[in-house]
């Protein structure tokens, strides 16, 4: 074996030992803060890579939405429709995707008066949805653009992030 063969195979299980080792950083960022309760998938809990099987890891891990700590995926309706101020709204919701990382709950404020607050929301668990929203503060037959205003909570309910999102409330009578 000649002295270019060698230098190339060192070459080739330094590079093999480094990408192994940013694949375990990556994976271990990944889990940081996440608790290993019902949603964890048991296959990737007692995951082992090697040589053999580290594109399978890459793809998975490049295939995997990871919500980081402190961040906050949003799904809710952009619109709210309300038949009367004081009617509960249908189609009105807001869930707290099961990927994030923290519970959270929301105040909904007039877009140009912020210090009039016309709902405050329970605090919605991850994983769970809140419908049938009905306004702590009736309004009068109009459109309202609105923010909501989301706090993402830890374990005490202190507020660890906040999250700034608009939407419009529409009272039709």
């Amino acid at each position: 074996m000649g002295k270019s063969a060698k230098i190339a195979i060192v070459i080739g299980s330094v590079v093999i030992i480094v990408l192994s080792g940013v694949i375990v950083a990556l994976v271990l960022r990944g889990k940081e803060g996440a608790t290993q309760g019902p949603d964890v998938d048991p296959e990737q809990r007692n995951l082992v890579m090697s040589s053999e099987n580290e594109d399978d890891v890459v793809a998975e891990m490049t295939n995997t939405d990871y919500i980081p700590p402190g961040y906050y995926n949003v799904k809710m309706t952009n619109e709210w429709h309300f038949a009367n101020g004081g009617a509960t709204s249908e189609d009105a919701y807001v869930i707290n995707d099961k990927g994030n990382t923290n519970d959270v709950y929301f105040d909904v404020v007039l877009a140009d008066d912020e210090d009039r607050v016309i709902y405050k929301s329970p605090v919605i668990p991850r994983g769970e949805e809140l419908w049938g929203i009905k306004l702590d503060e009736s309004l009068g037959a109009g459109t309202y653009e609105c923010v909501l205003i989301f706090h993402l909570v830890d374990g005490e309910q202190n507020t660890v992030s906040t999250l700034r999102v608009g939407v419009t409330v529409i009272v039709e009578g």
